[in-house]
């Protein structure tokens, strides 16, 4: 794009024949957002936009680390519900246990933690319990149908 526009050309039919040399050659093609719709431009405008948006294509977050802590013992939570032995239900719980008791012996910044280590019998008792329910169901359905 280099190119000057000649005198006697009209600005507007100068740019219009080098987008479509260009959309000929396939040189649009190869943008990346090619195929994909353009975003809400009802959305009010925001400064910092393409921070967010390099944060979200990165994976990336900024919480505070009590809240990650917090966020992490939930994962934790969910990932116990679909372990499949007792052993790996003492291995989340005793990671995610670690965690906590460093956090407590020096709280980190930001909003207080509200976390206690998880009880590591009581937690494998539990998944027991939700794991025989689950067992029980099928056998019920087949008894049902």
């Amino acid at each position: 794009m280099t190119e000057r526009k000649p005198p006697g050309v009209s600005f507007e039919s100068f740019v219009d024949k080098q987008i479509r040399e260009a959309t000929e050659r396939g040189e649009f093609k190869r943008l990346a957002g090619f195929g994909k719709p353009l975003d809400d431009d009802n959305a009010p405008y925001d400064a910092l936009w393409w921070i967010k948006s390099k944060m979200h294509r990165e994976g990336a977050s900024v919480l505070p680390p009590s809240l990650a802590l917090r966020k992490e013992a939930e994962d934790a939570v969910e990932a116990i519900g679909r372990a499949v032995s007792e052993a790996q239900v003492r291995r989340i719980v005793g990671e995610i246990n670690t965690k906590i008791a460093a956090a407590l012996a020096r709280p980190p910044a930001g909003p207080p933690l509200n976390l206690k280590p998880f009880d590591v019998e009581e937690t494998v008792a539990g998944w027991r319990a939700d794991r025989a329910k689950r067992e029980e169901r099928p056998d019920r359905e087949k008894r049902d149908a």
